[in-house]
């Protein structure tokens, strides 16, 4: 069914949840908001009813736990100042890159993407980004092979003897990351050696959690790794998505685009913004939120049932999946009304709260309590952050030759780029 949805395009509306999970959306309609699959040998329990969902997700006795891994992607945020240049100076350089291309065609989705590799490597390894790129496009590429087997069921003995192309290929991508990112490890440490210091930037970070001599705050090198790759997915593939279709919705909606660079324009002048100032951005928040409501980023949200519970009226036997599909909760006219699929930022107006009717588990985009996405504050600064420097810049419409076709790779994104037409504002020094 995702397949057969993925390869056509659909009418210029907002109504994605029928195309990016067609199979949640048939079987809600058939069995209701709470329904049972299995992939292979495993149950998953598919739940789009807000006070489940508000149950699962904030969960205070860990009843309901996702993929646990170590996280200290909140202490680079310690020092906003050094985060935000990286972001200004990476959203700079591509602005330049635009000027060549005023009064023409731009697909934005290749522009942010990017932007976006550019910003994490940045902020992650410093100097070292530009071998932050190359892990970057193997980490990519796995994914990659990662999204298109994601439906896959295979007997594990047999999957364990017999592999195909992309299991050998996967292998040697996950090899090939963990040894570029040990190399780098190791040329930081030869230079710790010399300057007295691991560095400030996210690898420093770590490296000196891997050399604590503290064992309860030590991590393994195995940890390492890993938070290297989280940070790279969860900071890189939220802000592409959100950008994008952010910059989609403006392009079509040139009302609300106006709003915004006003907005912007009197906050800020014709200086860039600081990490406090992006925060007063009213209009700008209520455009990012109805934007993550029509098109969120993470689609599924993901956890498991450890020992047997009581969830509302049901009970979840042990080792079950229970699986969120944000889009169907985003989607839910008898939560949003007739007109959930249309572009109203204003529902936003006076805070999520209130656009929720009190019930903040109809919005979660980026999940919700203490497992929500680790990477939000990341993606919503940077994505504030280089909106208001391209509206600053820019009135941007929908070219005539964009075809409307998103798919879920890891977040949502347009299959076919999305093209605008960039017209240069007068004032040059806005």
């Amino acid at each position: 069914m995702r397949d057969e949805s993925f390869n056509s395009s659909m009418e210029l509306s907002h109504q994605v949840f029928p195309r990016l999970q067609p199979h949640y959306y048939l079987w809600s309609k058939l069995h209701g908001k709470n329904f049972i699959n299995w992939l292979g040998p495993r149950p998953q329990l598919i739940v789009t009813e807000p006070q489940l969902v508000k149950e699962i997700l904030n969960n205070k006795d860990e009843l309901y736990p996702k993929p646990e891994f170590f996280t200290y992607m909140t202490k680079l945020f310690g020092d906003g100042l050094v985060t935000t240049k990286a972001m200004i100076t990476s959203v700079e350089m591509m602005l330049r890159r635009w000027r060549q291309n005023e009064h023409k065609e731009i697909d934005v989705w290749k522009e942010f993407k990017l932007l976006t590799s550019e910003v994490i490597s940045r902020t992650a390894f410093g100097s070292s980004y530009l071998e932050g790129q190359h892990i970057f496009d193997m980490l990519m590429e796995l994914v990659l092979l990662l999204s298109k087997n994601g439906y896959e069921v295979r007997i594990p003995i047999i999957k364990k003897f017999i592999k195909t192309k992309d299991d050998i290929k996967s292998e040697k991508l996950e090899q090939g990351v963990r040894d570029s990112i040990l190399k780098m490890i190791k040329k930081r440490e030869e230079e710790a050696s010399e300057m007295d210091s691991y560095g400030s930037d996210y690898l420093g970070v770590l490296i000196k959690a891997n050399q604590d001599p503290d064992k309860t705050k030590k991590i393994s090198i195995d940890d390492l790794v890993d938070e290297c790759k989280t940070f790279y997915i969860a900071g890189q593939e939220t802000t592409l998505s959100l950008l994008t279709w952010t910059i989609f919705l403006l392009a079509i909606h040139t009302d609300w685009q106006e709003k915004a660079r006003k907005e912007v324009l009197e906050l800020f002048g014709p200086r860039s913004p600081t990490s406090d100032e992006i925060n007063k951005l009213k209009i700008m928040n209520m455009i990012l939120n109805e934007t993550l409501r029509l098109y969120s980023p993470i689609t599924t949200l993901i956890r498991e049932v450890q020992k047997g519970s009581k969830l509302g009226k049901l009970l979840a036997p042990a080792r079950m999946d229970l699986l969120i599909p944000t889009l169907g909760v985003h989607h839910d006219p008898d939560i949003w009304g007739e007109d959930v699929h249309l572009f109203k930022p204003e529902r936003f107006a006076e805070g999520v709260a209130k656009a929720t009717k009190n019930n903040i588990a109809a919005f979660v985009p980026f999940g919700l309590g203490p497992r929500s996405c680790v990477g939000m504050n990341f993606a919503m600064a940077e994505t504030k952050i280089a909106l208001s420097m391209i509206l600053r810049r820019y009135r941007f419409t929908l070219s005539p030759t964009y075809i409307h076709s998103p798919i879920v790779v890891i977040g949502v994104s347009p299959k076919k780029g999305l093209q605008i037409i960039l017209q240069a504002l007068e004032d040059q020094n806005c």
